[in-house]
């Protein structure tokens, strides 16, 4: 089977603020960069952010941008002009706060930061912060905002692995439990560290251990307004599925 695993990754905000990250597959890395696929792209993205579809099958129900037709319909039209499968596969939508897109590497990865602010601040500089947090998420790739959205399931799973590791480890074996227990504890905060985004040093600190979650307080304060990330989401073009040799 040919797998679609190329493509473009695309973040728009649209007029009334609601900001979309989409991912539509091709085939090949030559589709991905053809500009009639791009500007299809483009169109699904501005019907997501302005129509709220449920998930991918109701999107493909909707009617595409200057025509009558449904993006289903004009999906298979775009696969028989281009000669290529095209899977419009995954999108997430904020309608509130402020949004902001990047886009890396032409669309290998797309990245939406969603933003609360309370107080009045100066937009510019809010959407600056959003840019740099958005870079932060594109070359870090946290998989959490913070540690509180940690699940219970996936703390425990770490846990046993790390402890696995340790017990088999003979440099631990003379160790008693609770010296290992306080070990794999010292581990697993380390690794939070990496995985969640507030706890993460920021890309640009100039110490270089300010954490994402400092820059964030320091910027407030500059501001005069409280920003906080309500949300962030990452999409790198076809991770997850099999590229066809």
């Amino acid at each position: 089977g040919k797998v679609a695993a190329e493509g473009v990754s695309y973040a728009i905000v649209n007029e009334a603020g609601v900001g979309v990250v989409v991912e539509v597959n091709s085939q090949t890395d030559f589709v991905a960069k053809n500009e009639v696929f791009q500007g299809f792209v483009k169109d699904v993205a501005s019907v997501i952010a302005a129509e709220d579809p449920a998930d991918v099958a109701a999107l493909q129900e909707m009617t595409y941008p200057g025509t009558d037709r449904t993006i289903a319909s004009v999906t298979a039209d775009k696969v028989l002009a281009i000669g290529e499968n095209i899977q419009i596969r995954r999108f997430v939508r904020y309608a509130e706060g402020v949004n902001v897109p990047y886009i890396h590497m032409g669309g290998k990865v797309g990245v939406l930061v969603n933003l609360a602010v309370e107080g009045i601040a100066d937009m510019a500089k809010v959407v600056e912060v959003g840019k740099d947090v958005a870079m932060q998420i594109c070359a870090m790739n946290p998989t959490f905002l913070d540690k509180s959205d940690v699940d219970q399931a996936t703390l425990d799973k770490e846990k046993e692995i790390l402890m696995v590791q340790a017990k088999e480890d003979p440099k631990n074996a003379s160790k008693p439990e609770n010296i290992i227990e306080k070990m794999i504890t010292g581990r697993l905060n380390k690794e939070l560290k990496e995985v969640c985004l507030l706890e993460q040093p920021y890309v640009k600190a100039e110490d270089g251990k300010q954490t994402v979650a400092k820059y964030l307080q320091q910027v407030s304060k500059e501001v005069g307004a409280d920003i906080k990330i309500t949300g962030f989401v990452r999409f790198e073009t076809g991770e997850g599925l099999e590229k066809k040799n």
